[in-house]
């Protein structure tokens, strides 16, 4: 355990034990506190159901208080009457008062023989149980300086089979307030509390079971808090009709053994005990005590209460035990927190019902601690509910740490693979780049093998054979010098800049047209963020453009030129027209030349057109940009 665990611990202990000393110390005889008040030990009683005060020459008997019967017989008690004998002082404060902290059948009050106050009794239409501690005042004009004389008629509560009566505090009412506002707030308005707690807490609990059916936890403690709930009322509501009574006990009895189950079934479930029959026999027995009940009647209450409710403590010594094991096994705050606080709550239970059944176990151990009244396990309960809602909440809060975690170990995971694909990416694209670029080699190479090559393998093998006089070898010179230029034109630009190219090939080729009388005008329409063409693509149109000045010059017999570059969209369109008789054709019908300018255009994958007519001619190339990227 760690040491805020321990911390957490020890301040679960410490306000339990002001919980206990604070009910403790509404036990304490206010006479003791302040000598006006009188706190008599002893009384003379006499068991009568008449209404009106006995006479003082009856059989009265002098006991102890509190009265209490240790062994309570199979012959139900019947209503008493209590004679208390008590002095006045003259100089003491007014107004007085009586305080009585529980009269659960209700009774009557007399003053030197007269009736000052009474707490209604159960009638044949409603049954009582009054939980409230009393204070009656007493009226001033009925004190006497001096000796006077206290009489209370006490009943028993409908259903119980012994009258239990307080030690009585008598004295001025503002000694008596405190002790009955303490008393008041653990018997009355912790309850109410409690009760209102546990519907807002089980609402809220069992909505998160309903959306979460797996998390068994948080149902377990969803039901424990609505049968605790239910089984608080009875500290709440006082007065139930007749004809609805047997169905709350029913409920009542229901709701205590549901609880004890359902605390069972949460310490297995967190020890991480699974267990088929146990659960089963668990169900089996909560049921037992109100089918038994409902077919006993009203007259077996008692002896349900008391042998089937006697029944729960070995089930609370079971969680006990169920609870240390987790705590040997899970070596956890949390685990040592729970067996503690449920030896707590089983304690109180054990308390309480020796407190409700009187037996003489009590007596000899806390002589008169019995006639108190005090039942501490609602006070236990309560804190064994909210240590299971911390735990809870712990583990709630547990497990949204470790989504954060799992969340920023993703997002952490995700920008690691977002990071390494883009580095990916980037290689990736840089061998794209590089397999672009060989393969735009091999068919430059392809290219200068197939045309600069072949021309000079041709030429050389006619030098050999003699069959080419000077003029033809300067012209196949030229004519390979072009090639190599229109070559390294295509290649040498930076970016695939076709203008550029473009603007070399066309300087080269001013000084030659206007040497054959030639005027040429160029137009180069392109934005400045085209996007770069390939130098194989380039180097395709300038063949053509080459091919189609070739045959200006040598058969056209034209006297202008104009050439056109533009691009519209995706797609280049590149237009040589001139005003002359037209290329030559060879004997198939077209020249050499415009077959090479149609399979030119094909490779571009884009269409070749070549227009004659009056005017001049017109070649008139369309190829697509991305077609020509690629």
């Amino acid at each position: 355990m760690t040491w805020s665990g321990l911390r957490r611990l020890l301040l679960a202990l410490i306000a339990l034990v002001i919980v206990g000393g604070t009910a403790a110390a509404s036990t304490r005889s206010i006479g003791q506190a302040d000598e006006s008040v009188a706190s008599p030990q002893h009384a003379l009683r006499l068991d009568a159901s008449q209404l009106t005060p006995p006479a003082p020459d009856a059989p009265w008997q002098s006991v102890e208080l509190p009265s209490v019967a240790p062994h309570p017989g199979a012959v139900p008690q019947g209503p008493a009457w209590f004679r208390i004998d008590f002095r006045r002082e003259s100089a003491s404060p007014r107004p007085w008062a009586v305080y009585l902290p529980y009269l659960y059948g209700g009774g009557q009050v007399w003053l030197n023989g007269q009736q000052v106050a009474s707490v209604p009794e159960s009638t044949p239409q409603l049954r009582v149980r009054w939980e409230r501690p009393h204070l009656l005042p007493l009226p001033d004009n009925m004190l006497r300086d001096g000796a006077n004389e206290l009489m209370v008629r006490a009943v028993p509560a409908q259903g119980e089979h012994s009258l239990r009566f307080p030690r009585v505090d008598i004295g001025p009412l503002v000694a008596l307030n405190e002790a009955n506002d303490r008393r008041e707030f653990w018997v009355r308005t912790t309850p109410q509390l409690t009760v209102l707690a546990c519907l807002i807490v089980s609402a809220f609990v069992l909505f998160i079971w309903w959306r979460r059916p797996r998390e068994v936890l948080y149902g377990l403690f969803g039901l424990a808090t609505v049968f605790w709930g239910i089984r608080t009322l009875t500290f709440v509501i006082e007065a139930v009709p007749v004809e609805r009574w047997h169905l709350w006990r029913l409920v009542y009895l229901a709701a205590t053994g549901g609880f004890v189950v359902v605390m069972a079934l949460f310490a297995m479930r967190f020890a991480g005990l699974r267990h088929r029959g146990l659960e089963y026999a668990l169900a089996a027995y909560w049921l037992i005590g109100p089918a038994w009940l409902l077919l006993a009647g009203p007259a077996g209450e008692p002896l349900v209460n008391r042998v089937w409710s006697g029944g729960l403590i070995p089930i609370g010594s079971g969680i006990i035990a169920v609870s240390f094991w987790a705590v040997w096994r899970q070596r956890t705050w949390a685990s040592a927190v729970m067996p503690i606080v449920l030896t707590l709550a089983t304690l109180a239970g054990v308390h309480d019902y020796l407190i409700a059944w009187d037996t003489a176990l009590v007596e000899r151990l806390l002589p008169g601690w019995s006639g108190h009244r005090l039942f501490m396990l609602h006070h236990a309960a309560n804190l064994l509910l909210l240590t299971m809602g911390a735990l809870l909440s712990l583990r709630f809060t547990r497990a949204l740490a470790s989504l954060e975690q799992l969340n920023a170990s993703l997002e952490s995971r995700v920008a690691d693979r977002e990071r390494s694909l883009s580095e990916n990416y980037l290689r990736l694209a840089a061998l794209e780049r590089q397999n672009a670029a060989a393969e735009e080699r091999q068919l430059i190479m392809r290219e200068i093998h197939d045309g600069l090559g072949s021309k000079l393998f041709t030429s050389l093998s006619r030098v050999e054979r003699g069959d080419m006089d000077r003029t033809q070898i300067e012209e196949s010179l030229r004519a390979c010098i072009a090639d190599m230029r229109l070559a390294l034109d295509a290649l040498a630009p930076e970016d695939h800049d076709l203008r550029t190219a473009l603007g070399d090939f066309l300087f080269r080729w001013q000084g030659e047209l206007e040497a054959a009388g030639v005027r040429t005008s160029w137009t180069i329409d392109m934005p400045e963020d085209a996007a770069g063409v390939p130098p194989h693509t380039t180097l395709q149109i300038l063949r053509i453009a080459q091919e189609a000045l070739t045959n200006v010059v040598k058969h056209a017999q034209a006297r202008q030129v104009k050439l056109r570059l533009q691009q519209a969209g995706g797609l280049l369109r590149l237009e040589i027209q001139d005003d002359g008789l037209g290329a030559g054709t060879g004997p198939g019908g077209q020249g050499r030349g415009v077959v090479n300018m149609h399979a030119r255009a094909q490779r571009l994958g884009g269409t070749f057109e070549l227009r004659r007519d009056a005017h001049g001619t017109c070649v008139v190339l369309s190829a697509p940009l991305a077609s020509s990227a690629a």
